[in-house]
């Protein structure tokens, strides 16, 4: 009897547990929210793709009724993380009824003109659009560029924006077939790496290449400064650059006439060698032996009596 007595109260306890607490979740559904709070998760570098506003208007339309029981919670995280500059998104509900977003924006990495397409590209390698009301400050990247290779050019660029040296050198990067190049800030030059392996040891190369050479020449001077081979930098000159020192100042026709130069030359140095060996002859040519001493007495005679020469009147230049 006892025991029939304890499960009976503990089966009304239930029921009565049971009772209120659905009364207090019809309750609960049906009360207003009464706060939404929008958090904007801190990233590296602000960005502005999406604002407060923006958010709460997404909310006003999942949740007409502003009930706190017709809120799909998990439909509403899932628009959220739909938006293009969203990288992630949580919402959860307290029990004042209290709406709370957490949001976190995309940063992107790079942006990217591809087949007359422009579009931001972050970190992770994901492509969102261009947002009609913000434009993020970042490098502009040209060219055929797979989706592969996103990570590893998004760390490219990361490592040039932490560097001092490169951030002021290089403005974009383009990829031209296979290769990549960096674009520079002085000068007309483009910087050649080719692939995205051992950007460290080739941006160091360059360093070594402005600091001891390049900060004496012209940046004018160059058209290309190619880091793609191991151990050696390639420079391709400017040929319409006036002060080059390079064959390329020398035109086609130039060098066509220059075997017929040389054989000039040389026909010319043979005959001057004829003649100086001829005039040297002449010199060395024995002078004729006096037949007697009167003639030898009257010689020196002529030659101790000093000629009659008329004094001329020298001219001054005066230098100022």
């Amino acid at each position: 009897m006892k025991k029939k007595f304890r499960i009976l109260k503990i089966l009304v306890t239930v029921i009565i547990f049971g009772f209120l607490l659905s009364f207090s979740l019809k309750r609960f559904n049906e009360k207003p929210m009464e706060k939404v709070s929008v958090k904007m998760t801190e990233t590296k570098e602000p960005v502005y793709f999406i604002d407060e506003k923006e958010v709460k208007e997404l909310v006003k339309k999942s949740n007409p009724t502003k009930k706190v029981g017709d809120i799909n919670i998990p439909e509403l995280e899932k628009k959220l993380n739909e938006l293009p500059g969203v990288d992630s998104a949580n919402v959860y509900l307290n029990l004042n009824g209290n709406l709370n977003l957490n949001i976190k924006q995309r940063v992107p990495a790079f942006r990217l003109n591809k087949n007359g397409e422009d579009f931001y590209v972050d970190e992770k390698g994901v492509e969102f659009p261009i947002s009609k009301n913000y434009s993020f400050p970042c490098m502009l990247v040209t060219g055929n560029v797979k989706k592969a290779e996103y990570v590893q050019l998004a760390e490219l660029i990361n490592k040039i924006n932490k560097d001092d040296f490169s951030r002021k050198y290089f403005i974009g990067v383009s990829k031209t077939k296979n290769d990549y190049n960096l674009l520079t800030s002085e000068g007309n030059f483009k910087v050649e790496i080719g692939d995205l392996e051992n950007i460290d040891l080739k941006v160091k190369g360059f360093k070594a290449f402005v600091n001891k050479y390049l900060i004496y020449q012209s940046p004018e001077k160059y058209t290309k400064v190619s880091l793609k081979y191991d151990n050696q930098i390639v420079t391709t000159l400017n040929p319409s650059f006036e002060e080059n020192d390079s064959i390329i100042s020398v035109g086609k026709k130039e060098l066509a006439k220059l075997p017929v130069i040389a054989e000039r030359k040389e026909k010319a140095e043979k005959k001057s060698s004829v003649s100086a060996t001829s005039a040297n002859t002449k010199k060395t040519a024995k002078k004729p032996v006096k037949n007697t001493v009167a003639e030898a007495k009257s010689e020196k005679k002529a030659a101790i009596t000093p000629k009659k020469t008329e004094t001329k009147r020298k001219a001054t230049v005066k230098v100022e």
